[in-house]
């Protein structure tokens, strides 16, 4: 099963249905802030018992919304793959290079917290092959928009970027002014 979030774009669902009722909806989305949270500070192996106190909720109520940490996991992992092609889709209505830069920095922030995510699940499911293919398919329209208006380099593809932006994410920084300066160079290096 999948899910339609910009035209041709479809990010598959996993095995976790997002609640109907009200109440349900906020706990299950206070345990993806939480989890996302703790993965990101204490990796792959962050504490689920953490996850519930951090959500405001019993570990039964997390539990009852994601039976694994596998779930869990793949949940967040799909929810920042969502929000990757949402951003993409939205920024039709930027210029075309300021539609790029938002995209890269939405970008560095999803690839900040795949690193916990990604080591929780299988490198070579199905679920982040196809995944793979959204986030591609998602930055492609972005980049190439960019490059038909002049705004970005004509000798680069998404696969580049994605590289690039992917090594700036994946090392360790002073602080978040340094990584912000660092992409802010890499950035520009892709003006044409």
């Amino acid at each position: 099963m999948s899910v339609e979030i910009a035209p041709q774009i479809t990010v598959p669902t996993g095995t976790v249905q997002r609640p109907h009722r009200a109440d349900a909806r906020r706990n299950f989305d206070a345990l993806l802030t939480a989890g996302r949270a703790a993965f990101a500070e204490n990796g792959a192996e962050a504490s689920l018992e953490d996850i519930a106190r951090r959500a405001g909720v019993g570990i039964g109520t997390l539990y009852r919304n994601f039976p694994t940490r596998d779930a869990l996991i793949e949940t967040l992992y799909l929810d920042e793959i969502a929000a990757l092609v949402r951003v993409g889709a939205e920024s039709t209505t930027l210029e075309p290079w300021q539609a790029l830069t938002s995209w890269l920095r939405r970008f560095v922030e999803y690839a900040n917290t795949k690193k916990a995510l990604i080591e929780g699940l299988n490198k070579e499911s199905e679920v982040l092959k196809q995944c793979r293919v959204v986030l591609y398919g998602a930055g492609e329209p972005v980049l190439r928009r960019a490059q038909a208006a002049g705004a970005a380099r004509s000798d680069t593809d998404i696969t580049d970027v994605v590289h690039m932006v992917s090594g700036i994410a994946g090392v360790t920084y002073a602080d978040d002014a340094q990584r912000e300066r660092v992409l802010l160079m890499a950035i520009d290096g892709l003006r044409a």
